[in-house]
């Protein structure tokens, strides 16, 4: 659902007119005239509204915050305006409405009992006098309007920002921006406004300049809602006339184009060894974006070009990020566990629950995750062929 830009008047009137269609008609939801006392210190709320049971004349006034961008370290330091406003006044309540919350924010809003609403219809509401309980779910991903990042912080949208969440996720803390950029190949600049974004969302947390937590199966989960599998490696179907086995076959100690980490089996086939709920499905294989590599891949597994009824992909990694800390197994290749996760998510059919079990099983075994960022390789980090 795309959103055009809004004002908060804008925001605040769409807002009750959704919480009025959702009460119906004994209930009534308007903006009172004149807030109640200010809350010291703080920056107050743009509107105040008024839920009214027209049956007993009770109601609740609910203090309006309206956000364009809200993150879920912004969320936090709505926690004690909350908590005060309780204690001020239990018939008050205060609730955000936003153009559009992620589903983090929403998860850290109802942790601190703030209600909220956005305009693509995930609201929460609970009050207890008169009884009201409202729960409805909108967009999970952010409306196109919406997907510009705050105070110039990066998007964590684009191959390079992949780049790095893979090794956030793929390597124990502590380190330092400058460290990450190093091994990831990035700038400075651009590795440090990726951190500030991840810290607003709460997904690592730091101590001074030190990166000191890394939250990896939200982060990962984050980065996979922003992704769409198919879209971003443009996908070329083919037959193997011998079927797939033999396909996987043909990769085992292999050379030349389709050596160690230059083609990466991915998706289904990629899952089953961890995942034994992944069963049939295409044969995913990342090549490099380079076309004459394509084609070569293409003849030496002896595959055949069609226009549906597929059986192998082949998916132009959209940055050689992708192809690094490749893991082997069954004497092929394979992408990396984090890699495999983001594309199970971001991927069509029954991927997204394939991916959650590999999520399941990377929490239980933990010795995919490297130490430190000294016993990573310079040669394992910049390995983009």
């Amino acid at each position: 659902m795309d959103l055009p830009a809004q004002t908060s008047g804008e925001v605040i009137d769409q807002g009750i007119e959704a919480l009025q269609g959702l009460l119906g008609e004994a209930w009534e939801v308007s903006i009172e005239p004149q807030p109640p006392l200010p809350l010291h210190g703080d920056e107050g709320w743009d509107a105040v509204v008024r839920v009214l049971s027209r049956g007993d004349g009770i109601f609740t006034e609910l203090l309006v915050d309206v956000r364009d961008h809200l993150t879920p370290k912004g969320v936090t330091q709505l926690g004690s305006t909350a908590a005060l406003v309780r204690r001020l006044n239990r018939n008050s309540a205060l609730m955000v409405f936003s153009p559009w919350i992620s589903p983090k924010a929403q998860e850290e809003l109802r942790r601190r009992e703030i209600d909220f609403l956005d305009l693509t219809g995930n609201i929460s509401l609970r009050i207890s006098r008169p009884a009201v309980v409202i729960h409805t779910q909108g967009a999970v991903r952010a409306p196109a309007s919406h997907r510009s990042a705050p105070s110039g912080k990066p998007l964590l949208t684009g191959p390079r920002a992949g780049r790095l969440i893979r090794l956030l996720a793929d390597v124990k803390p502590p380190y330092r921006a400058t460290e990450l950029a190093e091994h990831s190949g990035l700038s400075l600049p651009y590795v440090s406004r990726l951190l500030d974004a991840l810290e607003d969302q709460l997904l690592i947390g730091r101590e001074g300049r030190t990166v000191t937590s890394v939250h990896w199966q939200d982060l990962l989960r984050t980065r996979a809602n922003h992704l769409d599998l198919m879209r971003q490696t443009n996908p070329q179907g083919l037959l193997a006339p011998n079927g797939v086995q033999q396909v996987l076959d043909q990769l085992v100690d292999r050379q030349g184009v389709i050596a160690e980490g230059r083609v990466l089996v991915t998706g289904s086939y990629a899952a089953r060894p961890v995942a034994p709920v992944a069963v049939g499905g295409q044969l995913m294989l990342y090549v490099t974006p380079d076309k004459k590599h394509t084609r070569d891949v293409v003849q030496e597994l002896h595959l055949l070009p069609v226009p549906e009824a597929a059986d192998v992909l082949l998916l132009r990694a959209p940055d050689l990020g992708v192809l690094q800390r490749p893991r082997r197994y069954d004497r092929y290749f394979q992408v990396g566990l984090s890699q495999l996760v983001l594309d199970c998510l971001s991927g069509p059919g029954r991927m997204p629950a394939e991916g959650e079990k590999v999520l399941a099983f990377m929490e239980e075994e933990r010795l995919w995750r490297t130490d430190s960022l000294s016993l990573l390789s310079r040669d394992e980090s910049h390995r983009l062929f």
